[in-house]
């Protein structure tokens, strides 16, 4: 197993990788919205799918890969009231075939985002 780690994605808050590499399949932690440049994170749900999609497409970069190579994302709202809104969000970041994905509303995510995301990608 190999870790992945990249500046331009925040870093780790515990003891835990940003990915890791098993070979043919990464294994993503999941991706709050916080700006690895300012350390901020953006208010809307809007701002905040963006910000965590491009958190994962950074890491999947430093491994090689894009959002293509994603095979399975877990998304998790503290609302699910904001699921049209993230979904038409996170649509714009993948093509036909989509990868499957879980979506479930949870009490509390780290740092009071609204929004995570974690993926599994394949080479």
């Amino acid at each position: 197993m190999t870790e992945i780690k990249t500046s331009n994605a925040p870093s780790a808050i515990g003891p835990y990788s940003q990915a890791v590499d098993l070979g043919q399949m990464i294994y993503m932690s999941g991706q709050i919205p916080v700006n690895p440049k300012t350390g901020e994170m953006p208010q809307s749900i809007e701002e905040q799918t963006k910000q965590s999609l491009e958190n994962v497409t950074s890491i999947l970069a430093e491994a090689g890969l894009t959002m293509k190579n994603v095979v399975k994302t877990t998304v998790f709202l503290d609302d699910l009231e904001d699921f049209t809104v993230m979904n038409g969000i996170y649509e714009t970041y993948f093509e036909k075939p989509y990868p499957a994905r879980s979506c479930v509303e949870v009490a509390k995510i780290p740092k009071g985002a609204k929004v995570e995301i974690e993926c599994i990608a394949v080479k």
